[in-house]
């Protein structure tokens, strides 16, 4: 059989290639077809007297089709719209801009029908500018300002980026504000004035602190994690769940602030010994130039130099009786008073770990005793002094852990250094996150109802995720990517009551190794929790955790074929040298963020296979890679769609029973091709398909691995004659014959026993996957010898005008149900139904049956997902180690997993 001998990775990952995309997370923008290609607006925003607001009038796409991004121009757009927040504090300036991608959406004939039959549409309501795009985050020293304002003026963010009206126009206003915090905010306030002509606007500190960490604790879904001897664990919070807490930010200082709502909150502690005694100390006892470096002097330290230790004092031995180890810390830096040494005897690497041991044992210990005193069980820590500094987070994690006897924890953020600049940030009146805001309360509801009196009235931006999602990032091209390097683990710590906690892990690293931590937050305003979803608190995508042998198995999977995957991207944008350039730098670049997770699987937050392949296809499209397998899917399903009718043909020969057994066998067995391989070029030529088709789905003949045929028959046949199913959503794979020979028979069943199908595909490319986009054609092409399929498009919007070659004579049975295409929200082969489209989410409202086909989205995903309606799994598994993992089972195997609702 011909995938037997298919390439080594379609084989390894069974999706056409390789690469999956965990969390639909597509950026409104991302790609702009040639249909865009001169979009116009005929309306804009309510105006606001307090704000600026988008005109959209006039608007039109400007650039050639070879533009990955092209800008929109908005040539009536008079205001300028802030993208920029800074915290500016006595050690660094934390910097967040916004960058906009705007997409006007045209809908053709096609999607205004579907929305409509799925009641997307209201007569009172227009359609706005949807706006998307990426929010940045940048660090500078803050003595080194000048390097900050010089970034800031090469990008232009103080005038809204270098795409920006005024910065084309030339113009440049006289009152640009920026929103600003710190006490930097006050004290370089003439700089930037002098340098940029721009005013900071001053926020309240402990405002855009509280602010921040609520954003980041409601918005992102990986955000918070513990630290304890070494490993990190990422904590799942209950948006609806999150108060009250104790938010500490280790700054300079340290203030200690307890957290009850959006906007409630009081400093209730705090001390004057925090980062910047630290860093102060530190740098008068060791001549550090940086806080990074001092850091670094830690991970190589040994604090039983410098500190009395239990056993210095009792001869080595425990103090059992009061529960303090030998190696309890009794006296930071008290070996030093007996000892005849100046301070240039000390090793510098002793010195900064035996001030990092002092200094963050103590901010834990007060951390606790506050919480204890409001009765609080969960503190996040915060702050530029935490860095994602794995001795410093374990150092806090046990005093808490140790004082609390294991009733409290210690939670980080992984964006703790900016949670003031994005506080900040998020207080703009007059920026594009508020007017996103207007856009999605006029989607939820009728015009005029979320204004009173000129004022939006709604929940705040962090309050609307089910409308509005953000979704990290790690793929950026213009940023350097560095392996992390190896530190060794100090022998001894410990502290005055503590016991010394160990490390389990062989890596320990400073903010300076870790720059990949801190990804880029997409702004996804279209995407929904999946309405069918049984619980979405519990729904967890990825089928096998990646632990450590997982993680080397498909990195050597990747690293392995990874130049035939450059080859294919490359082929695919014609083999130019720009091409080639950029297939090389994408290499590079996934290359290192597989070095990257290597060193430290958690390094991005919680990863699962699925997100592991999701991080490739976006890195091929951050390089501009739009469709790397392009020519390959063309040429699949034009000779596909050439034996569709002999196949059809053959089905209709059947009797029921048998045709259905029959059309599962077939989506297995169209599955089984790895059409993308080079094995499986020439059989297009040979013109052998619908051989290798039935010889096929004679080797997938039961019993499969697991086969709940009877139960899906018992359903359809006997409990459902009568009444079928109402609508089935029907999850489409790969191109060729996976859709052709496999899926859209199964639709054209379903539809024949009165049943709407929406067939649902992906809004990006991804491998050799079928497209949304592309669906339509493959269906009329397909319609021209099927009159099922015809009539059902014809009712679905699928075909608008007369299709030329329709043959009249067709003989098949009238239908009145509609076939649909809608797009998932994602561009992978796995699919995440925490965030899918908007029209996914309308269809799914009355479905009631799902079909799940392929391994990304029915084995490396969803295989134990549960849901509100019946569920139909079907897969091949075509990798053996996934098949021993799940089944103790064989490659080839299959799955036809029916789970009727309860």
């Amino acid at each position: 059989m011909a995938a037997n001998n298919s390439d080594p990775i379609q084989d390894q990952l069974g999706e056409g290639g390789a690469g999956v995309k965990h969390e639909a997370e597509e950026e409104v923008g991302e790609e702009t077809s040639s249909s865009a290609a001169q979009a116009t607006a005929t309306t804009m925003l309510p105006r606001s007297s307090s704000r600026p607001q988008l005109d959209l009038s006039g608007a039109a796409i400007h650039g050639t089709l070879e533009d990955r991004n092209p800008t929109i121009l908005l040539p009536n757009q008079s205001d300028d719209i802030s993208h920029l927040a800074l915290d500016i504090g006595g050690s660094l300036i934390k910097l967040v801009y916004f960058s906009r991608h705007a997409e006007l959406s045209t809908e053709d004939k096609r999607k205004i029908s579907t929305k409509r039959r799925l009641g997307m549409f209201n007569g009172g309501r227009r359609s706005y500018l949807i706006l998307g795009g990426r929010l940045h985050f940048v660090k500078f020293e803050t003595g080194k300002l000048n390097e900050c304002l010089d970034f800031i003026s090469s990008k232009q963010l103080h005038r809204g980026g270098i795409d920006s009206p005024s910065w084309r126009s030339g113009a440049q206003p006289d009152d640009i504000v920026i929103k600003a915090t710190g006490g930097g905010a006050y004290k370089y306030a003439d700089v930037f004035k002098e340098r940029l002509g721009v005013s900071l606007e001053k926020e309240d500190e402990m405002d855009c602190l509280v602010a921040g960490a609520n954003f980041l604790l409601k918005a992102i879904r990986h955000e918070a994690f513990t630290h304890m001897d070494g490993q990190k664990q990422y904590v799942q919070i209950d948006r609806n769940d999150l108060f009250p807490f104790l938010l500490v930010n280790v700054g300079s200082g340290v203030s200690i602030i307890k957290v009850d709502g959006h906007g409630q909150f009081q400093r209730v502690s705090g001390t004057n010994v925090g980062g910047g005694t630290y860093w102060g100390l530190g740098r008068l006892m060791t001549k550090c130039k940086s806080f990074d470096e001092l850091l670094e002097l830690s991970q190589r330290g040994d604090n039983s130099t410098m500190d009395m230790l239990v056993g210095d004092i009792y001869g080595g031995l425990d103090y059992s009786k009061i529960g303090l180890s030998a190696s309890t810390i009794a006296s930071s830096f008290g070996k030093t008073i007996s000892e005849n040494k100046e301070l240039s005897d000390y090793r510098p690497e002793d010195i900064s770990l035996s001030l990092l041991r002092m200094i963050s044992y103590n901010i834990g210990q007060i951390s606790y005793l506050n919480a204890l005193r409001y009765g609080l069980k969960r503190i996040f820590f915060g702050g530029f002094f935490i860095r994602g500094h794995a001795y410093t987070m374990d150092t806090i994690s046990f005093a808490v852990h140790f004082w609390s006897k294991g009733e409290a924890q210690a939670m980080f953020l992984r964006h703790e250094g900016f949670l003031g600049a994005l506080g900040a940030f998020m207080s703009y009146e007059k920026h594009g996150l508020d007017d996103l805001r207007v856009h999605h309360l006029v989607e939820r509801f009728p015009m005029g109802a979320p204004y009173v009196g000129g004022k939006i009235h709604g929940p705040p931006l962090g309050d609307l995720n089910e409308k509005i999602s953000w979704m990290e990032k790690f793929v950026q091209k213009g940023t350097q990517i560095t392996a992390p390097v190896p530190m060794g683990v100090p022998a001894t710590t410990g502290m005055g009551g503590f016991e010394r906690p160990t490390s389990k892990g062989d890596i320990l690293r400073s903010d300076a190794s870790a720059a990949l931590n801190v990804g880029v937050l997409h702004l996804v305003p279209t995407l929904d929790v999946f309405p069918l979803l049984e619980d979405p608190k519990t729904y967890e995508p990825n089928t096998i955790d990646l632990d450590q042998d997982e993680f080397k198995y498909w990195f050597k999977i990747l690293s392995d074929h990874l130049p035939d995957l450059v080859d294919k991207a490359v082929a695919s944008e014609g083999g130019t040298d720009d091409a080639k350039r950029r297939g090389d730098a994408f290499a590079h670049a996934f290359s290192a963020h597989l070095a990257r997770l290597m060193e430290e699987p958690a390094a991005y937050g919680k990863f699962g296979l699925a997100n592991l392949l999701e991080l490739r296809e976006e890195c091929l499209r951050e390089f501009q890679f739009v469709d790397a397998y392009i020519s390959i899917k063309q040429r699949e399903n034009k000779a596909s769609l050439a034996v569709l009718p002999d196949l059809l043909m053959e089905l209709d020969s059947m009797n029921e029973e048998a045709r259905l057994l029959a059309l599962i066998e077939g989506v297995l067995a169209a599955n089984i091709f790895d059409w993308g391989s080079r094995a499986c070029v020439d059989l297009y030529h040979k013109g052998t398909i619908i051989e290798i088709y039935r010889m096929s789905r004679k080797k997938m003949q039961r019993p499969w691995r697991i086969d709940d045929f009877d139960m899906f028959k018992k359903i359809m046949l006997t409990d459902r004659k009568d009444q079928p199913y109402k609508r089935a959503l029907l999850f489409v794979d790969n191109s060729g014959a996976d859709v052709v020979l496999g899926m859209l028979p199964l639709a054209r069943e379903l539809l024949r026993h009165g049943t709407e199908v929406v067939l649902v595909a992906n809004s990006l490319p991804a491998l050799n996957d079928v497209t949304a986009n592309e669906l339509p054609e493959i269906i009329a092409e397909a319609s021209k010898h099927c009159g099922i399929l015809r009539k059902a498009a014809e009712a679905g919007g699928l075909i608008v005008d007369a299709m030329a070659g329709i043959q009249d004579d067709l003989k098949d049975e009238p239908v009145s149900v509609p076939l649909m295409v809608v797009e998932n929200g994602c561009g992978s082969p796995c699919i995440d139904f925490r965030q899918v489209s908007s029209e996914l989410a309308a269809a799914a409202k009355d479905a009631d049956l799902l079909i799940l086909e392929g391994m990304g989205r029915s084995l490396h995903t969803n295989l134990n997902a549960r849901f509100k309606c019946d569920a139909l799994k079907l897969a091949m598994v075509k990798n053996q180690r996934l098949a021993e993992k799940l089944f103790n089972g064989n490659i080839y195997d299959c799955i036809c997993k029916f789970e009727p609702v309860s």
